[in-house]
């Protein structure tokens, strides 16, 4: 289990940087890439999800986008 994961169900909130978001997908095979050159967000997205989760750059990053990557991460672990 991840404890950055952790951290982040215990308190969504806080001073999240997408650094942490990168880190927390790398963590879990999640693709996190920049929308493109010169955009203000990231796409993240793997082959178990059909849905891409795209969030904004813009720092801290509100606890909304991290309760939805949580659940993103949920759903790439959850069982077939």
């Amino acid at each position: 289990m991840s404890k950055r994961l952790e951290r982040m169900r215990r308190n969504p909130a806080a001073d999240w940087t997408i650094g942490d978001i990168e880190a927390v997908c790398r963590e879990f095979r999640i693709e996190c890439v920049r929308s493109r050159k010169g955009s203000s967000h990231y796409k993240i997205k793997h082959p178990a999800v059909p849905e891409i989760l795209t969030v904004p750059f813009a720092r801290p990053i509100k606890s909304r986008y991290i309760r939805l990557l949580i659940a993103f991460i949920d759903a790439v672990r959850a069982p077939p």
